[in-house]
């Protein structure tokens, strides 16, 4: 697996041109055909990308891209990605920043408040021919501005219109939830029937508490997309709902009285009594044994 310390290597091997800036490089289309042979490569900045795939996979982490239509990926640094045998069409840009780019600045924080970097790539942003208008037209600004002469301005500029192109992106992957919402069963649902097949099934035994990793395997996303879902759908994420169903268990367990405290918190996953009686505590405002006594009285 290859490592990019610079944005000038990974051009190089991808077959776009080198940008004139080391920190911060944006390209339109290809010098080549726009194919890319088998390569895996981790890099030390920012990728953004839009792409019209027409064959070939890439892989973000464990899931595959599926290649339909024109979409946006979003790489953060030190994630491993595969390319294998990938043709692209033309009508495409990449913008590739470096995190020195950003140090200093409100944007070095803000980046990486942006959840969709942690998405895998078959979770890419689908945009409509209106937001990919939106969005390319900030490219378009963003790539006129790399080329006026350099003076105070330019940084603060290019950092406006890259902050500006996140937040659009946000917008435009909220809309992608509220369709996918619309179009799927519910998730909410869904996840709630998971939770109690993972109780009634004993899984419990084996694997411990349910984790948001072990839910997003089921629905097939990742943690990250299948939480801000979940959070457009229910205003809770998918570990809050989780230890939602936690603590309604727990209550119904301390309200019967036929196991101890202890007891109730091994056959929930908890490998610690302490940690239960501190969620516990957290989520209800009293302590475990308090509830039951008052339930119990």
């Amino acid at each position: 697996m290859k490592h990019y310390k610079d944005i000038s290597s990974f051009s190089r091997d991808v077959c776009i041109e080198i940008p004139e800036h080391p920190l911060f490089g944006f390209t339109f289309g290809h010098k080549s055909d726009g194919s890319i042979d088998d390569m895996v490569f981790t890099a030390d900045f920012y990728i953004i990308s839009f792409q019209k795939f027409i064959s070939g996979n890439i892989t973000y982490g464990k899931k595959e891209f599926d290649h339909e239509r024109g979409k946006m990926i979003f790489f953060k640094p030190h994630q491993t990605v595969t390319f294998k045998n990938v043709k692209s069409e033309e009508g495409c840009f990449l913008v590739t920043i470096k995190e020195d780019f950003l140090a200093g600045t409100p944007l070095f924080k803000d980046i990486k408040h942006y959840g969709y970097f942690d998405y895998e790539t078959s979770e890419a942003l689908y945009l409509s021919p209106s937001e990919e208008e939106t969005i390319w037209n900030l490219v378009r600004t963003m790539h006129k501005e790399t080329f006026n002469n350099t003076d105070d301005y330019s940084k603060a500029i290019l950092l406006a219109h890259l902050g500006t192109l996140l937040t659009y992106s946000q917008r435009f992957y909220q809309r992608q939830f509220i369709n996918r919402i619309q179009t799927i069963t519910a998730y909410a649902g869904r996840f709630q029937q998971l939770l109690n097949d993972y109780y009634n099934e004993n899984k419990v035994h084996k694997s411990g508490l349910p984790t948001v990793s072990y839910m997003a395997e089921q629905f097939n996303v990742s943690p990250r997309y299948l939480s801000d879902l979940l959070k457009q759908e229910t205003g809770k994420t998918a570990l809050e709902l989780i230890h939602i169903h936690l603590i309604k268990e727990a209550k119904n367990l301390l309200t019967e009285g036929k196991m101890n405290i202890s007891e109730i918190s091994y056959s929930l996953g908890f490998e610690n009594p302490n940690y239960f009686a501190r969620l516990f505590k957290k989520e209800v405002g009293i302590p475990p044994n308090i509830f039951r006594e008052n339930h119990l009285n």
